[in-house]
């Protein structure tokens, strides 16, 4: 049980070899999110944003102000890639952001806009890139694994997936939905 509320979608399964279909879609998540979000958590009070979506969990203010970071982290990630030979990223303590004052109080819009704001910077670059461009890798610090863009646009479509599913769940769940 604790573990589909950690992974409501599961964890991040990415082919491979990606087809250009896949990436596709992938983009289309990534480019929808924000405004997916947006539509969702408009509506919640501070009660509500300051709710965990599982017990020990993040609460949704916190879980959007990590995707704000999140995402921005990745923007740049593709930028190093693009700009450097396999570079060395900086990974960064997600759990320790969440914890800062802004993450656990900061009004939510500032990250709503944020996320606007850098998936369309975002999807202008993604949907630029050439087949060899998403070829290009960043090497992660800590498991030093290399990591293609292809493969990071689908953990981020993932990503924005998984979180989605963390607040929505959680808004059943307690009849916060409103059609």
């Amino acid at each position: 049980m604790m573990e589909d509320l950690k992974y409501p979608i599961g964890q991040a399964i990415i082919p491979s070899v990606i087809n250009e279909n896949q990436l596709n879609e992938w983009i289309v998540i990534i480019e929808n999110f924000p405004s997916k979000l947006d539509k969702l958590v408009k509506h919640l009070d501070n009660d509500q944003l300051n709710t965990p979506y599982r017990e020990n969990g993040w609460t949704i203010r916190q879980v959007i102000h990590h995707c704000a970071d999140s995402h921005q982290n990745s923007y740049i990630r593709f930028k190093w890639t693009l700009t450097e030979d396999k570079p060395i990223i900086k990974a960064y303590f997600e759990d320790k952001w969440a914890k800062l004052f802004d993450s656990k109080s900061a009004p939510i819009l500032l990250s709503i806009n944020v996320l606007k704001a850098v998936h369309a910077k975002w999807i202008y670059l993604l949907k630029g890139l050439t087949s060899k461009n998403l070829k290009l890798s960043f090497i992660h610090p800590e498991s030093k694994e290399l990591v293609s863009l292809e493969k990071n646009i689908g953990i981020y479509a993932w990503h924005c997936n998984h979180h989605y599913a963390h607040i929505y769940n959680l808004m059943k769940q307690q009849n916060w939905l409103i059609s």
